[in-house]
Formats: structure tokens, C-alpha cells, sequence
């Protein structure tokens, strides 16, 4: 076997054994960090450069604060055909188990951006929410970050494209908006409140994921659309067993028809 053969045998061998290594890192859904006051995060939120969008209160409940935001770097990648979800970010600060949960920029992009999705996309994101949480660290709510792009929960289930589409026409107008965030592409992302009996679902499958809600609309070339709650819901919870899924099994369905109403 000559040198040259060997040489690519080997740079071959090398690409695999990355390709391979790459596919199996996992990628945090979540970060923890120290607790503090949902008024504390908001403050420093917005002096770190994060537009704050809302705060939220999940199934009416006080104690969970959603603070919702985005940022020009998010709103920049966001704005692209059936990628706006991409654009807003999250932190839940639970007053009662006094604990702070965050998304990680990257799980989320790499999610929601699907093949435009460039690793280290979210690094601006994730520096500046340290300087607003401090020390975060990942949860083990985690998938393959090879997986999360063409993920899905099991056989049959969807994928990130297979949207539902809730409406159509010139003028859509959506009630209970929590927040409507305006995109470069012309495509708005709203959040929304849904009726507290669809909400309650977080406390089946854990109030610690809270964060989930509020549920967005994507308005995009005058069609409403919404993520499939199957998909939402189990990229949400990657560590959801089938027997939890069979738990909030209605949920789907009851987040689709109440979602419906509020389109007109």
C-alpha cells in the first residue's frame, strides 16, 4: 500500500471518527443558574443587550415567571421562512422553589433554524446571559445535537416542519396576545394565552419546564401557524417517558383547538 493511500485511509478514518464524536454530543435543552428575583433578571436582561418581549405566568400561576426575550442576533437568524420560533428566548424563575431555569441558545437554533442551523449560532445569546444569570450550568434534559435538527419523538410522530396551519387570509388577527414580535422578513411571532384548563398540563409532566409557555403563533405570508404540540411538547421534555406523553395525550389536541379560537 503506498504513503498516499494510507494518508487518505487515515484523514478518512479521522472525518468518520469526528462525524461520529459530533453526532453524539449532546446539547442541553436547559441551564440552570443561581436563583434570584424575576425582577432582578428582568433589570439586568435588558442592560445586557436582550430586548425583554413579556413575563408570563403559566396556567395563571404566580409563582412561575416566564420572562420571554430575543435579541438582534436571534431575530437576525429568525428571519428566514418557517424559522421564526427561532427568535425568542427564555427564563423561568420559580419564586416558590426559588430556581432559574434558561434555554440554551443552541439547542434551540439548532432545532428550530434546521438546516440553516450553524454551530456556535447562539454564542453572543448564551455570553450574555451569563453576565445576566451567572454560572449556568446544563440540565440533562439533552439530545444529540446530529438528532436535533430531524428530530421526533418516536414512529409516526411529527417533525419540526409538519406545522399546523390554523388560518388564512390578508388580515389575521389573534386574541390573548401575550406579545407580538415584528420580524425583518415581514413574518410576526406572537405569544398567546390559552384557557388555564390547557395550560395545566405543566403540572403533570413538571412545572420545572414551565417555561414552555407561553405557546407561539408565527404569522408568515398571511398563514397562522403553530409548532405540532406533539413535537413541541416532547422537544420540550427530551427526558418525557411514553407513559408521561400518555399522561397529557388530550394535550395536543386541546392546545390546537384552543389556539384556533383565538385566530380570527
Amino acid at each position: 500500500m503506498s504513503k498516499l493511500i494510507r494518508k487518505l485511509l487515515l484523514a478518512s478514518a479521522i472525518l468518520v471518527a469526528g462525524s461520529t464524536f459530533a453526532q453524539a454530543q449532546k446539547v442541553s435543552a436547559y441551564f440552570s443558574a443561581p436563583y434570584q428575583d424575576a425582577k432582578s433578571v428582568k433589570s439586568k436582561l435588558a442592560k445586557s443587550g436582550l430586548h425583554v418581549l413579556a413575563t408570563y405566568h403559566p396556567a395563571g400561576k404566580s409563582h412561575l415567571n416566564v420572562i420571554l426575550y430575543t435579541s438582534n442576533t436571534l431575530k437576525k437568524l429568525a428571519a428566514k421562512p418557517k424559522r421564526g420560533f427561532a427568535a425568542v428566548g427564555r427564563v423561568l424563575v420559580n419564586s416558590k422553589a426559588k430556581t432559574v431555569l434558561a434555554t440554551n441558545p443552541e439547542y434551540w437554533l439548532n432545532a428550530f433554524l434546521q438546516k440553516e442551523y450553524r454551530s456556535g449560532g447562539g454564542a453572543a445569546v448564551t455570553k450574555a446571559l451569563k453576565k445576566v444569570l451567572g454560572n449556568l450550568q446544563p440540565t440533562k434534559d439533552a439530545l444529540s445535537s446530529g438528532s436535533l435538527a430531524k428530530y421526533h419523538f418516536m414512529i409516526g410522530m411529527p417533525y419540526y416542519d409538519e406545522m399546523i396551519e390554523l388560518k388564512s387570509g390578508k388580515k389575521l388577527s389573534v386574541q390573548n396576545r401575550v406579545f407580538t414580535l415584528s420580524l425583518a422578513n415581514g413574518s410576526k411571532v406572537i405569544g398567546v394565552r390559552m384557557p388555564r384548563s390547557v395550560e395545566s398540563f405543566i403540572s403533570k409532566i413538571g412545572e420545572d419546564k414551565a417555561l414552555v409557555l407561553p405557546y407561539l403563533v408565527l404569522i408568515e405570508k398571511g398563514k397562522a401557524m403553530i409548532l405540532h404540540p406533539k413535537y413541541y411538547l416532547a422537544i420540550s421534555y427530551p427526558l418525557l417517558s411514553m407513559g408521561q406523553f400518555m399522561k397529557i395525550s388530550n394535550t395536543p389536541d386541546q392546545i390546537e383547538a384552543a389556539i384556533k379560537k383565538l385566530i380570527k
